[in-house]
């Protein structure tokens, strides 16, 4: 890659975060978001979503009932196969089940699986279904 471009949109799908006040949170993160020029929606599921980043309160269907102090990373995969052998990997590799790959309820087609970190950072491969990209990245030019 050359030293003037960067791609976006390869590796991270979302990133969640889970707080303690999800009022407090919002309220922050809807000012430092529109700063960015970045919406922040509210939803009914005790959750905000901005982009690709998630936050959650300990009482969303996403959070487990755990705060983050362990981070959520969810990383792309290119079908079901993938996320089974990222599950594999992990736990032949240091890594703790948190969730064998399946079917989410999250919306049709969400295929994940899960896994703590040697750290204990919940890591998950996603495959969100069949989809066509208008591009392979975003390209950064600068």
């Amino acid at each position: 890659m050359e030293a003037n471009r960067l791609h976006r949109g390869r590796l991270i799908d979302h990133i969640q975060l889970v707080v303690r006040d999800l009022d407090a949170s919002e309220i922050f993160y809807k000012a430092v978001m529109s700063v960015l020029d970045i919406p922040v929606l509210s939803t009914d599921n005790g959750y905000l979503l901005a982009d690709e980043l998630i936050i959650s309160s300990t009482n969303s269907p996403t959070a487990a009932g755990e705060l983050t102090g362990r981070h959520h990373l969810a990383f792309q995969a290119k079908d079901r196969a993938i996320v089974d052998a990222f599950y594999s990997a992990a736990l032949a590799n240091g890594g703790r089940d948190n969730g064998a790959p399946g079917v989410r309820a999250y919306h049709p087609g969400y295929y994940a699986a899960f896994v703590l970190d040697p750290d204990g950072n919940n890591i998950e491969a996603v495959y969100q279904g069949e989809a066509k990209r208008n591009a392979p990245s975003v390209i950064i030019e600068f």
